[in-house]
């Protein structure tokens, strides 16, 4: 029997899921799994696979402001010409964090015009807006951020500011192929998944 993926933001899964699109298994930030289970649509008992936080990347090439202090930060994205994050309504989990630091910072006004919305799905994640120039900064979990080479890094959110988020496995109840699911989930949270989790910006 063949298997088949479906990859997405978290809300957005879970919410497909929800609508009754048959899953063995679901990954997904830990509190959209916990409400999951709280509905029945997923077996009690997550196994937690990997942490990320939300980092902060240009276009690979493009200068590298300051943003290691929340100061700096502020100053970074004031003289930025456009800024990307992941669309609210698309179910990610960075989305509303990443407003509230606009408004922590105190420049929810002045950016609102320069914010570019990611989508979600393949073409329509935050790197991509970085990579093919229409958001000159990017802000997104480091993982997603560090899964396309034509973006870099600059840094991280201020630690005061940051917010880590855990990716967590669960077996749904309408599972068909149980076992296998269970053997699957036990893979992901391998010592040596681990070791190539910390290469991609995911930790535990």
């Amino acid at each position: 029997m063949g298997t088949c993926s479906a990859y997405g933001p978290s809300g957005g899964l879970a919410r497909r899921l929800n609508g009754g699109e048959g899953a063995d298994l679901i990954v997904v930030d830990s509190k959209a799994l916990d409400e999951l289970i709280k509905q029945g649509k997923v077996v009690g008992g997550r196994t937690d696979v990997a942490r990320t936080g939300i980092g902060i990347a240009v276009r690979k090439g493009a200068p590298k402001p300051d943003v290691s202090s929340p100061e700096a930060l502020r100053r970074a994205l004031l003289a930025a010409k456009s800024i990307a994050h992941t669309a609210p309504a698309g179910g990610g989990v960075t989305a509303a964090h990443v407003m509230g630091v606009f408004a922590k910072l105190g420049i929810a006004a002045e950016v609102a015009p320069k914010v570019k919305l990611a989508a979600g799905g393949p073409n329509g994640r935050v790197s991509v807006l970085v990579s093919s120039g229409e958001a000159e900064i990017g802000l997104q979990q480091v993982s997603e951020l560090m899964s396309n080479p034509e973006v870099e890094v600059i840094g991280m959110l201020p630690a005061q500011l940051q917010q880590m988020t855990t990716y967590s496995a669960g077996v749904t109840t309408g599972a068909r192929q149980v076992e296998p699911a269970k053997a699957f989930i036990r893979h992901l949270a391998a010592p040596e998944a681990m070791t190539i989790y910390k290469t991609k910006g995911l930790a535990l």
